[in-house]
């Protein structure tokens, strides 16, 4: 079995998440993408939107998606949890052959300060997920991914068009709250 993790906050999920999970799963030869929403990225010190509700909003996004799971496996520990916590749960929750950590190319000029980045890069092949004013080089395997957005942007001013149909009226609701 090979498998990609998709990590990251999702404060909140947007159509550039979506994006990516439907990217790798066109580009990545895998037979499971697992979404899992952090409890408390490692580099912040809150969240917006509690991470139940994120899970819940990834679940419901996701929920037709047949190769994609969403991990409540850092919720359900209630703390920060650092990426190579995630690939041992995975390695063995699924004992997969291969495992793919994708990453948005915003995270890529911090990944080695990462928990045990060198151990980390050994474990797993990194994937970077572009998005436009990110254009950084890198010799790790690229999703293009072209949806001009982020977490951050939508907190402060939440936009209907860049949010999942499905979730758009409950998140937008949210942050405006």
């Amino acid at each position: 079995m090979r498998v990609a993790i998709f990590g990251g906050s999702f404060d909140p999920p947007h159509k550039g998440h979506v994006a990516v999970v439907r990217e790798a799963l066109r580009k990545l030869p895998v037979d499971l993408l697992i979404v899992i929403p952090t409890y408390l990225n490692p580099f912040k010190d809150r969240f917006a939107a509690p991470p139940h509700l994120r899970y819940r909003w990834l679940r419901k996004i996701f929920l037709s998606w047949p190769k994609v799971v969403v991990s409540d496996f850092e919720i359900r520990r209630g703390r920060q949890t650092y990426a190579i916590e995630d690939v041992e749960y995975i390695k063995r929750r699924y004992a997969p052959q291969k495992i793919y950590y994708i990453i948005g190319s915003d995270n890529l000029s911090g990944l080695k300060k990462w928990k045990n980045y060198r151990r980390l890069r050994k474990e797993v092949e990194f994937v970077v997920a572009t998005r436009p004013g990110y254009g950084q080089r890198t010799k790790f395997r690229q999703l293009r991914v072209r949806v001009p957005i982020s977490s951050t942007q939508l907190r402060a001013h939440p936009i209907r068009r860049y949010l999942p149909p499905i979730m758009a009226r409950e998140i937008i609701d949210f942050y405006r709250r």
